[in-house]
């Protein structure tokens, strides 16, 4: 992973992180999360695991030869678009290779995947038994992915490979693809049958706030507890303002209800007991569509 140039934490191509043996992480779901809930954590960045590629000079697109130029021109551009989009200037680094941070036991929050290699790396290293794909086809495309190959590796090793496409630095495409994209991933966890990879791009906007609203509907937390949670495990800027639209379309009950729009910024970042019921209720119901 590279930079996030305001948070103090930075990676070169030299640097290799060592995934700890397991999370420490209070954030999980359990019977313990109620009491948890309540406490104040302080936040403290955890290490951002990666897997670093095999060359930093060259890559392979379409079978012909691309140079580093091209690969640093494409970053450069799509850090742009970024850091327009979020309110802190985060960077994605693809020459850097695959990065992800563990953030409850049974979930982790990534960048894509580049190669059959790095399937291999989460099975065995972090025993993953699902990957949760939030990019377009045009995503797969603009990054070089053989993303076939991938699917096969996954197949191969016995992990389950799902997609939940959502635009790219689209608020409205990602509020929209929430209750589906968490609908997935709530199934996933409740299987256990390994631990669940979650992915868009960067890994910085589209998987991190599915995460949290996972975190916030399923985990007996409200948003700002969720997304601290997990932004202080991986800097990053997901949309709030996304689930909490998400979180009022999936809860909202009475066609006389006031508009989200009209709504304070604070709305919604937390819901009744009869709410979150409703909003899992909805969500479940959407496996396998």
């Amino acid at each position: 992973m590279g930079g996030f140039s305001n948070s103090g934490l930075s990676m070169s191509s030299s640097t290799i992180l060592t995934p700890p043996l397991q999370t420490t992480s209070p954030f999980y779901c359990s019977k313990k999360m109620k009491a948890s809930s309540q406490r104040i954590i302080p936040i403290k960045f955890s290490k951002i695991f990666a897997k670093l590629p095999d060359s930093g000079t060259e890559a392979k697109k379409s079978g012909n030869r691309v140079s580093i130029s091209d690969s640093n021109y494409k970053m450069e551009e799509y850090n742009i678009a970024m850091k327009k989009m979020m309110r802190n200037p985060y960077e994605y680094h693809h020459d850097l290779g695959m990065n992800y941070n563990l953030i409850t036991e049974n979930l982790i929050v990534g960048s894509q995947p580049q190669k059959v290699e790095d399937i291999d790396h989460l099975k065995e290293e972090q025993n993953v038994g699902y990957i949760l794909n939030l990019q377009e086809d045009k995503d797969v495309e603009y990054w070089g992915i053989d993303l076939e190959s991938i699917i096969n590796r996954c197949k191969e090793l016995g992990i389950r490979h799902m997609r939940r496409p959502a635009r790219d630095f689209d608020p409205d495409s990602l509020r929209n693809g929430l209750p589906k994209a968490v609908s997935s991933l709530e199934w996933a966890i409740s299987e256990g049958k390994g631990r669940v990879y979650v992915h868009c791009s960067a890994g910085l906007g589209r998987a991190p706030a599915v995460a949290i609203a996972y975190m916030f509907w399923f985990c007996n937390m409200d948003l700002n507890m969720a997304y601290n949670s997990l932004t202080s495990k991986r800097p990053c800027g997901p949309s709030k303002k996304a689930i909490r639209g998400a979180t009022y379309d999936l809860a909202k009950n009475d066609p006389w209800k006031e508009p989200f729009d009209n709504l304070p910024d604070y709305a919604f970042e937390n819901v009744s007991d009869w709410e979150r019921q409703l909003i899992q209720d909805r969500v479940r119901s959407l496996r396998g569509t």
